[in-house]
């Protein structure tokens, strides 16, 4: 997940007073100082930008952050044993599991978006993730045969997983005893969404918060703009911008395979896992930005596009109406598509 903070130099502006040829010139009002939170999480680091916080309502906010995302990676590690995701995984039991609503809210949006993607989109992908050496267990010596990944696909499938609402209680129900459920493609969004609600809750109207790739935006930044936010481009360049959005009021999210991968037998290994195949994606489409109403929404639908490929994901992206951004590799370059629903939001392209 590589989206950046984009903080664009901006003119201060005047305001004429009207009435005559002569009046005069109101200056701009100054910037509000805007604080900047960060720290790690789930793997990766997060960030939130705040206006107007002195240094004892800043630590207090830096406490508070670093807590509620403690408890939501206690909630969905697969890298904890003692996890409640873990400890449903770990589980044999095929009957109703009881789990917090928050559990149950991520799993109910990601199996909604895993069938409206035709699957691409998998949570319990977890053993093929597993399998390849992106999750807990350690990296293969050797790309696995097919022998491992019919192995490992036999233990994946959406309809194998279930969410009940039963008695105003919540729970996830398995029907095979060794399924494996891997939040990690929806883990950021969540948590994203959790820090704007802290941020409400703590009476912060003007905020950008981020884990990781996903991002939450409400109000202007401190020179009273809209907060802007950088796509960048597949390359280890941190600063190379390929667009720039602005958000606010909405959910960002983008996946890509340029980064976390590894090499093997002469072979670049992606981390995006087509639950189909059993095997890394091998196709020219290497990002995906995605725009929602929420993060977890977002982080759901970028992985699912991203496994798709370039033409089916476009096709999904216009049957759903999604706000979607692409980078595709053409030969020694790259090429780009927009949905018209993306570039209401775009501000500028660094094409």
């Amino acid at each position: 997940m590589e989206i950046t903070f984009f903080r664009a130099a901006l003119l201060a502006a005047t305001v004429l007073l009207a009435g005559c040829d002569d009046a005069p010139v109101a200056a701009a009002p100054a910037p509000a100082a805007s604080t900047v939170l960060e720290g790690k999480t789930m793997g990766t680091v997060w960030r939130v930008s705040v206006i107007n916080a002195d240094p004892r309502r800043a630590e207090e906010l830096q406490q508070k952050i670093q807590t509620q995302l403690d408890a939501d990676d206690q909630l969905l590690s697969t890298w904890k044993p003692d996890s409640a995701l873990m400890r449903f995984n770990h589980s044999q039991s095929i009957t109703p599991w009881p789990v917090n609503e928050a559990m149950a809210d991520i799993v109910t949006e990601a199996l909604r978006i895993g069938a409206k993607t035709h699957g691409a989109m998998d949570i319990t992908v977890g053993p093929l993730v597993n399998l390849w050496g992106f999750g807990p267990d350690k990296q293969p010596e050797k790309i696995p045969d097919d022998q491992q990944i019919a192995a490992a696909k036999a233990r994946t499938g959406l309809q194998h997983l279930t969410v009940i609402n039963m008695a105003g209680r919540q729970y996830l129900q398995k029907d095979i005893a060794d399924l494996f459920v891997d939040l990690s493609t929806v883990g950021e969004g969540y948590a994203a969404d959790h820090l704007a609600r802290l941020m409400e809750q703590e009476g912060i109207s003007r905020y950008l918060v981020s884990v990781g790739g996903a991002l939450v935006s409400r109000g202007n930044n401190g020179e009273g703009k809209p907060w802007r936010v950088a796509i960048q481009k597949p390359t280890d360049r941190e600063n190379a911008v390929q667009a720039v959005v602005d958000i606010n009021g909405h959910g960002i999210s983008t996946s890509g395979s340029y980064r976390n991968y590894y090499e093997l037998d002469g072979k670049r290994i992606s981390h995006v896992i087509d639950p189909q195949s059993g095997r890394p994606i091998e196709h020219r489409l290497v990002s995906v930005t995605v725009i929602a109403p929420s993060a977890l929404e977002a982080d759901s639908w970028d992985t699912g596009l991203m496994v798709l490929g370039p033409q089916q994901a476009k096709e999904v992206a216009r049957e759903q109406g999604l706000a979607v951004y692409m980078i595709v590799k053409e030969g020694d370059g790259f090429t780009t598509w927009m949905s018209p629903q993306f570039a209401s939001f775009v501000i500028d392209t660094k094409n």
